[in-house]
């Protein structure tokens, strides 16, 4: 996969690289209209259930998926199995961490919904690795440390309990599925506010495209309505509303 990769038409002329890209989602667009671009395309389910949230409104997040698959367990002496991947404290986990790549996000599911898959010292390597966010079905902790380092971390909310004698990481960089939703590595991950939305790796050049034509447009209704055109005029001229 080449995160880096230049794209054909109009979308080359925006941006050239992940960097750019993901400088122009994080400081001009927004879930609601990257995912009407998805709509319009076909691509109906794409955003990711309502109770994941960011710890703080103000967080964004925009980077390429590092799937992430959990497990419960139950933990005991007696209970360690033919599987030496369960015998570790956490699974796979410090492997799928230290594993981060610049602008990924860290994206998790497959456990139950009850304990915290991320926390502040997850969030403190991923940060060194140049990680964009986390964004987990389940939990997060250490709520505190987390805000204090303003990681952008998405997840049901605030709990402490712990996975390690809960659940463990079985696998990573597999394709993931929540609630309907396919993630593949590499799809590209936005949230904000308003919710996460998935947008595949082979779409992605012409959603982003759209979507900043989109915004930048709904811009300039927005100055035309306040300069006293009616939304019915406002359409009908720009087709956005």
């Amino acid at each position: 996969m080449n995160n880096n990769i230049h794209h054909p038409g109009a979308a080359s002329r925006l941006w050239q690289n992940d960097d750019e890209l993901f400088s122009i989602v994080r400081n001009e667009l927004y879930t609601a209209v990257v995912g009407d671009i998805m709509d319009q395309m076909g691509l109906l389910r794409q955003f990711l259930p309502p109770q994941i949230q960011p710890l703080h409104s103000n967080m964004i997040v925009a980077g390429r998926a590092m799937t992430v698959l959990e497990a419960d367990v139950i933990t005991s002496p007696a209970a360690a199995g033919r599987n030496d991947v369960l015998a570790q404290p956490f699974g796979l986990m410090l492997e799928a961490l230290d594993d981060l790549k610049k602008n990924e996000v860290y994206i998790c599911s497959g456990a139950s919904p009850s304990y915290a898959l991320w926390g502040e010292l997850m969030s403190t390597r991923a940060m060194q690795l140049g990680a964009a966010g986390a964004v987990v079905d389940g939990y997060s902790r250490d709520t505190k440390g987390i805000l204090q380092l303003n990681f952008p971390t998405f997840s049901y909310g605030r709990y402490a309990q712990d996975q390690a004698p809960r659940g463990k990481v079985i696998d990573f960089r597999v394709p993931l599925e929540i609630r309907g939703v396919r993630i593949m590595s590499g799809d590209i991950v936005f949230g904000d506010m308003d919710g996460v939305c998935i947008v595949p790796q082979e779409a992605a050049a012409e959603v982003f495209a759209r979507a900043i034509e989109k915004a930048r447009g709904e811009k300039m209704v927005q100055q035309k309505i306040l300069e006293g055109m009616s939304a019915g005029q406002a359409f009908k001229q720009f087709g956005i509303m």
